[in-house]
């Protein structure tokens, strides 16, 4: 694709990149087949190819960018599908991730946005905010169906109770069982630990079980990618040096093997801090030398192979593949093969490439959206029938669960009751039966 940049814009590292990113794009189309908000809306400036157009215009012609551009960009999910489609190697990521950061400094928006943006990034990058938040909201759920849109959605997805904090959110170190084989940071994360704290608790029990010495290190918090995917670029940055100067401490300590991430939409960032910190030559190693560490959980069972000490070979377990970790991070058949080797029938449904919507926080941006993708997946993953949903990004559990009676957990803690730990409570007390 074209481009008409100024020798002054192209000096802006960021502006740089992008247009390197747009020349590589061919406008091919393949990714229309694959984007969910076209598949949806059927608008081709609702598609990657699309909102690349209109990136560009707004790029090139610099100043505040039309409100159209606005509002296609803002529907875009940032999925990721498009990259894995596109057979130019087209890095969408970072392009709309710039786009982002751009509209949010050069755009003005109507106050009740402003507010409720910033709102959900000083909210739910700090946990105990976040769990008073909670705790506030369920008070407010007998009134839900008489709020207006998005505060409709946000009380909707506001769970019945909270869990207590979980020794995981303290900085401490979790000791191996036997001769430790590894070392590894966890991290404890922001909105996970308070809506789902038996995640990490079960990562840890596994990681242990195996050998591995897990350590959640002093001021390691927020990975920064929620505030990011809204534009805030500093805020991100803030919670994401933070993240690389606590386990670069370890490093440097007693050493770190790798750094693992139970929610792939917060490895996805991680993984990609060494590219956010790329001119910062401060931080730019500091930042590539976590990257490098960073592996979701799936990828360090995957070197220990955990035995099934108890396989629960009557569970039918629908694996949803979380868009940031099938199309961020390249990994597809992972999970699902562990929870094989586990002992659990694995099924795939279909379109499983296709997100649930909820990417962050757009499940609370994009209400209607959001709960359409959400009713597809749900009943493609209801079609096969499961005993229970499987996923390893905890806002694809959230949203899942807010449309099906079927239960969804994290397939750590399918994989942690498989090896002798406690089976999850969302399973309840249903018995599953041995297949004949």
């Amino acid at each position: 694709m074209q481009t008409q940049f100024t020798p002054q814009q192209l000096a802006e590292p960021d502006t740089a990149t992008s247009e390197k990113i747009i020349r590589s794009c061919v406008h091919c189309g393949f990714c229309t087949a694959t984007c969910p908000t076209y598949l949806l809306l059927g608008d081709e400036l609702d598609s990657p190819r699309g909102r690349i157009y209109l990136m560009k215009e707004m790029l090139e012609q610099g100043g505040p960018p039309a409100a159209s551009t606005v509002k296609h960009v803002d529907r875009c999910l940032s999925c990721l599908s498009c990259m894995t489609t596109c057979p130019s190697g087209v890095n969408y990521m970072h392009l709309v991730d710039h786009a982002r950061a751009y509209i949010e400094e050069h755009h003005v928006r109507p106050a009740p946005e402003r507010a409720l943006r910033r709102l959900l990034s000083a909210v739910l990058t700090r946990p105990g905010l976040f769990r008073l938040s909670l705790r506030l909201a369920k008070l407010g759920r007998p009134l839900a169906g008489w709020l207006p849109g998005r505060l409709k959605g946000m009380a909707a997805l506001a769970p019945a109770s909270v869990p207590a904090p979980d020794p995981a959110e303290r900085a401490r170190v979790f000791p191996a069982q036997g001769p430790r084989k590894a070392r590894v940071a966890l991290l404890a994360g922001c909105a996970q630990p308070v809506l789902a704290p038996q995640i990490n608790a079960a990562a840890i029990r596994l990681l242990n079980r195996l050998g591995v010495e897990v350590v959640t290190a002093q001021g390691a918090g927020c990975c920064g990618s929620l505030p990011h995917h809204l534009g805030h670029k500093e805020r991100a940055q803030a919670l994401a040096r933070a993240d690389i100067a606590a386990w670069t401490a370890e490093v440097e300590g007693e050493g770190l093997d790798a750094i693992v991430v139970t929610a792939s939409g917060c490895g996805t960032t991680v993984k990609d801090y060494g590219f956010m910190f790329r001119d910062d030559p401060q931080w730019a190693d500091r930042a590539a030398r976590v990257s490098a560490l960073a592996r979701d959980v799936s990828e360090v069972l995957a070197d220990f192979q955990p035995a099934a000490d108890a396989p629960q070979r009557g569970l039918r377990v629908a694996y949803h593949s979380a868009c940031s970790l099938q199309h961020g991070q390249g990994l597809r058949a992972g999970p699902q093969r562990l929870l094989q080797a586990a002992g659990f029938t694995v099924l795939e449904p279909a379109e499983g490439h296709i997100c649930c919507g909820s990417a962050g926080t757009y499940n609370l941006l994009q209400p209607q959206i959001a709960g359409q993708l959400r009713d597809r997946k749900v009943a493609r993953l209801e079609a096969v029938a499961p005993d229970v949903i499987a996923t390893g990004n905890i806002g694809c559990m959230t949203q899942i669960a807010a449309g099906t009676g079927v239960p969804v957990v994290h397939t750590v803690e399918l994989l942690d009751w498989a090896a002798g730990g406690p089976a999850p409570a969302r399973l309840g007390t249903r018995e599953f039966s041995a297949p004949e």
